[in-house]
């Protein structure tokens, strides 16, 4: 008499498509999260930076494009009817969507691929400001991004916004991984040419490259021989010349944390958030890293220009701040964002 063997166990049906495919794409990276209507993520892909002015905007959104296909094979969504897109609500935060035609463009550039119902542009500094959040709260408060560039924005539960066009010198931007290395050459090049005061940088930055000078590491940038992209690894040695004390590689610090200051307190005022206890939101390397004379400086400053101003750093990845962006446009209940929330930690 044969045993009939045990029914293999039932796993629950995936859904046909996601609630939200939440995009974060900075310079360097790319992150994709299929999420369910109440905040379970599905599946999540990475893939390369998005850099549409220096790619194009088609190849910069099949980079996107890339991260969306991870994810959704790892979300193993069920069979959907022809033409029916993957979300209800496709949240992506960008960076190099600095002013808002950039983000109606990309938004119907990433429209076209038919990945969601509706598409949302946002910048990407918009992601640190809702990531800091509480899991339900809607955005209220100013974020300031120090990675590669430096960028602010703000908001009100209302949606007024308060926001900077972030291109650089051009629009009256200073600091950034990107400013703070070429900064700092500046004063190490004059340094050893007798142009300007003495400073540890004219040894230490040639020295983390293996070279004896400024002269021969000017000549490798110039000549292409050293990868003009490596300067950026130039500013973790600024912060450790300006920790042991040099004076010109501290006044650059100082003025990092001024133009953090300058960004959050003018979001601030507005925003007409002064005068009322608000978060201001810290996220990128730069301020994430930890560096003490920055973040006291920082403090202090904004106790000074915006003494209501609650600061904190964000430590969540931005795909989070897109998710909550998203769950926030569905009317997801605070459930959904907190189950959200706990995934990414």
């Amino acid at each position: 008499m044969g045993v009939t063997p045990p029914a293999p166990p039932t796993r629950p049906a995936r859904p046909a498509r996601a609630a939200v495919l939440a995009i974060d794409a900075g310079n360097s990276k790319t992150d994709a999260a299929l999420i369910a209507a109440d905040g379970t993520v599905l599946g999540t892909g990475r893939s390369g930076g998005f850099q549409p002015p220096r790619t194009g905007v088609e190849e910069a959104v099949g980079v996107l494009g890339r991260a969306v296909a991870q994810a959704l094979e790892a979300a193993a969504l069920g069979p959907a009817a022809p033409g029916v897109p993957y979300a209800e609500q496709v949240s992506a935060c960008l960076a190099n969507a600095d002013l808002p035609v950039e983000e109606r463009r990309l938004a119907e550039a990433i429209g076209a691929r038919g990945w969601g119902a509706r598409t949302r542009v946002f910048n990407d500094t918009f992601a640190i400001l809702r990531a800091g959040l509480a899991a339900a709260e809607r955005p209220r408060g100013v974020a300031v991004v120090c990675g590669a560039g430096i960028n602010c924005v703000g908001m009100r539960p209302d949606g007024r916004t308060a926001r900077f066009p972030a291109l650089g010198q051009i629009s009256g931007d200073w600091g950034g991984g990107g400013g703070l290395a070429a900064e700092a050459l500046w004063w190490a090049a004059r340094a050893e040419d007798g142009r300007g005061g003495p400073t540890e940088l004219a040894a230490a930055l040639p020295g983390h490259f293996g070279l004896g000078s400024m002269a021969e590491l000017i000549e490798a940038l110039h000549l292409g021989t050293l990868a003009h992209d490596r300067t950026h690894e130039l500013v973790p040695v600024l912060f450790s010349v300006a920790a042991a004390g040099d004076a010109v590689a501290s006044a650059i610090v100082d003025r990092q944390a001024d133009e953090v200051v300058a960004l959050a307190s003018v979001a601030l005022a507005r925003l007409e958030l002064l005068e009322e206890e608000a978060p201001v939101l810290l996220g990128g390397g730069v301020l994430t890293a930890g560096h003490e004379r920055l973040d006291e400086r920082i403090a202090a400053e904004l106790a000074r220009r915006a003494p209501y101003a609650r600061v904190s750093v964000v430590s969540a990845p931005p795909v989070l701040g897109a998710g909550l962006l998203g769950l926030d446009a569905l009317g997801a209940p605070p459930e959904a964002h907190g189950k959200l929330r706990a995934h990414f930690g």
